[in-house]
């Protein structure tokens, strides 16, 4: 599986994406280090916050295959500037969490990820799970066989 940072505010969504993504129960769990895991990198929303910390952010970026902006349904605000996605030269996807949030806007969110310069853009409801399986495809190396695909008794 191709490496995955995940980047994005605090409370967008980061570490209940990467529980879903490893097939753990989503908690919550306030981030407050970089935790690296088999393919995935989740970072604490204070870096992309926080001007002085953003640099760490792009040397992380030379540790990933793909970089993953997330933006909340129900971010007042969008955390990143236009064409932002140049500033690396990884991949950059964007993925708009909390989709069922009642007071989620996930059409405007995808906007501002596209301003910021992503072009392939996921629709992910993490506690569900929707939109999770599309991520690990995308991630998918040739010739790897995910979870589901691999058969057996019970089709997993």
């Amino acid at each position: 599986m191709k490496k995955l940072i995940l980047m994005g505010r605090s409370e967008a969504g980061k570490t209940s994406l990467t529980q879903a993504l490893m097939g753990e129960k989503v908690q919550y769990h306030k981030t407050q280090y970089v935790n690296y895991y088999a393919g995935i990198i989740d970072t604490p929303g204070e870096y992309a916050q926080v001007a002085k910390l953003g640099h760490a952010l792009a040397l992380y970026t030379y540790e990933a295959d793909i970089v993953g902006l997330l933006c909340s349904s129900t971010e007042p605000y969008c955390l990143y500037p236009p064409n932002i996605t140049c500033m690396c030269n990884r991949e950059v996807v964007g993925i708009v969490t909390k989709i069922e949030d009642p007071r989620g806007n996930p059409q405007r969110a995808e906007r501002w990820l596209r301003l910021a310069g992503c072009r392939k853009i996921f629709f992910v409801d993490s506690v569900e799970h929707e939109g999770i399986a599309e991520i690990l495809s995308y991630l998918r190396e040739p010739g790897e066989v995910l979870p589901w695909e691999q058969g057996g008794n019970d089709g997993r």
